[in-house]
């Protein structure tokens, strides 16, 4: 009996590779959104796979959300849009809201103050579970780099199954800048209702 070579650990990537490479397995090209402090590393990281990911600056975050949601309704796979914090987030809530709307697979990653500022009201906090739950089908935030993987499947797996709708991923800045050695899982395939 032979049984498959053993394969090689995974390499120690920050939160903001690991989510990058996450979306590149899902099958993503193209992210829309309006660059922002709160999640530097993941904007690094698309610059270091700028063969593989484009991110396509706009003006305003609900600028952004519409493009995403535009985006998914051309190719039937989910849009993603990634905005900051706080007034980012509240000024994409509209493209959002028509994403639930119109039934339309969208996947939003929200920066977040970094862990150890949470319930502080410091640097535009918002409580994102609250302020989305009404219309987005999941609303989480990621407590740890090794947990990306696991909560971007889901956020894909969600967005795509049954009615699709929008999934909102909050990314705290500490999370995106620590280092994890965690493997990248498969792309999420839709679900027939």
């Amino acid at each position: 009996m032979t049984y498959p070579a053993p394969s090689s650990p995974p390499v120690p990537r920050t939160g903001g590779e690991i989510l990058a490479d996450g979306l590149i397995a899902n099958g993503v090209t193209t992210l829309f959104g309006v660059p922002g402090e709160s999640f530097l590393s993941l904007l690094d990281a698309i610059h270091d796979r700028d063969d593989k990911l484009r991110f396509v600056s706009s003006r305003q975050e609900g600028g952004a959300a519409y493009m995403a949601d535009a985006h998914a309704k051309m190719t039937g796979a989910p849009g993603v849009c990634v905005v900051t914090r706080g007034p980012g987030a509240c000024n994409a809530s509209i493209g959002i809201h028509t994403a639930q709307q119109d039934s339309t697979p969208m996947i939003v990653l929200i920066g977040q103050v970094a862990r150890g500022h949470r319930e502080r009201e410091a640097f535009q906090e918002v409580e994102f579970r609250h302020m989305f739950a009404p219309f987005a089908k999941w609303v989480a935030e990621i407590d740890s780099a090794a947990r990306i993987p696991e909560h971007l499947s889901h956020a894909f797996h969600l967005a795509q199954s049954g009615r699709p709708g929008p999934v909102v991923l909050a990314l705290p800045e500490d999370v995106l800048v620590e280092l994890a050695a965690v493997a990248d899982l498969p792309a999420a395939r839709r679900i027939a209702a």
